[in-house]
């Protein structure tokens, strides 16, 4: 037996965060138990999980810590609370049935347990890695998560230690703001009236980085530190490097032109993938956009059916979507661009669209929250809730 579990509970300088091994006393787990036990370093001293003093609990645990530890009021906590709840939660989950049909005394844990060094609540840091604990030795024990609830979970839900969420787009349509600006003073009134709405993204448009390089990514993360920003490169070149660049920025997502030559899509499409940020292929003035995708041999997350702002005067027509979708594959999201008002939103999404690129509809607006409340209504997708607790599955 060698299982692996997983678990965050609670919140401020308490909160908990376990990882732990479960398995059999002779295999590996058991000599890593061993090793753990007898060979000390400084300020991570590895400790038998007790319910209290002369009560070890079953299986075995040991509760290593993660954070050095360098004061006083540390070492009490560890040997204190956190000993305690450890244990405590085992010898329940032993109780509860949890290791039903398992011999404990031929399995051993190694806990590893975090400690923030401003934690003071003694009665939070019980709790927290109680709860902690027992969820991590159920998960190990049940395998979790399986494939199935890993893939539908990633996208959803933010880290909540990182005080920010990425964005990823699992849940189309979307209202693209694309900003076509020159003037900073203009690029901060548009994100500062923006709502904030998990179906709305921010491009950084042609004009925009061309006038103040990408580092105008950053400003606009400052001001939106949780969006998600297409910088539009419209690469006709050197795919990998700008496709790295834009990544480097802070981009969730870079333009490519799809005038470039086959292996320069196909370069930045690579690149995108290391560095875990989209791709999109712009595919203004594309004659072919269908076979254009079916001859990459990597496929795009989007295609973005623009038409030029110089022929905006002319009928709406995105081609056949249903077409692109099938050359790209499942998961490929499809974006139409250029002159988008809002009584054509709902043909472009009649049509295939999982995004709406708008540009001066927005940002033009004397009253650019309640231009784009408008757009995000005609969407008629419910706002997602990404800061889920972890325990909610």
């Amino acid at each position: 037996m060698y299982l692996i579990g997983e678990a965050l509970v609670g919140e401020g300088a308490e909160l908990a965060h376990i990882d732990l091994i479960i398995g059999d006393k002779n295999g590996a787990v058991g000599q890593a138990f061993a090793n753990a036990f007898s060979q000390l370093s400084a300020g991570h001293t590895p400790l038998l999980g007790v319910v209290r003093p002369n009560l070890m609990t079953k299986p075995a645990t040991l509760v290593i810590p993660k954070v050095t530890l360098k004061k006083e009021a540390q070492v009490n906590q560890m040997f204190g609370p956190m000993q305690a709840a450890v244990a405590k939660a085992v010898a329940d989950s032993v109780e509860e049935g949890v290791f039903e049909g398992i011999d404990l005394e031929d399995i051993v844990i190694l806990a590893s347990v975090f400690m923030h060094p401003s934690a003071e609540d003694y009665n939070r840091i019980y709790r927290f890695n109680y709860g902690a604990m027992k969820l991590a030795v159920r998960r190990a024990l049940d395998k979790f998560p399986d494939t199935g609830t890993l893939l539908h979970e990633k996208d959803r839900a933010a880290h909540a230690v990182m005080g920010f969420k990425v964005q990823r787009l699992w849940d189309p349509p979307y209202l693209q703001v694309a900003m076509d600006l020159v003037d900073m003073r203009q690029v901060e009134r548009v994100l500062s009236e923006l709502p904030q709405n998990d179906h709305l993204l921010i491009e950084a448009g042609t004009p925009l980085i061309k006038k103040f390089g990408l580092s105008v990514i950053g400003e606009i993360r400052k001001l939106r530190p949780n969006a998600f920003i297409i910088a539009d490169l419209k690469t006709l070149d050197t795919g990998n490097l700008e496709a790295r660049m834009a990544a480097d920025a802070g981009a969730d997502a870079v333009v490519i032109s799809g005038l470039a030559p086959v292996s320069t899509i196909e370069k930045a499409i690579s690149d995108t993938k290391k560095t875990g940020i989209y791709t999109v292929v712009d595919m203004l003035n594309v004659e072919d956009p269908v076979g254009l995708i079916a001859s990459l041999a990597v496929k795009p997350d989007i295609v973005e059916l623009h038409r030029a702002i110089d022929v905006e005067g002319t009928e709406h027509a995105w081609g056949n979507i249903p077409a692109i979708k099938e050359a790209g594959g499942k998961r490929l999201l499809v974006a139409t661009a250029g002159g988008i008002r809002q009584h054509v939103v709902k043909k472009a999404l009649a049509s295939g669209a999982d995004i709406l690129v708008v540009g001066r509809a927005i940002t033009a607006s004397k009253n650019i929250q309640h231009a784009a409340e408008e757009f995000l209504e005609e969407l008629s997708q419910e706002e997602i809730d990404q800061f889920r607790i972890m325990t909610d599955f």
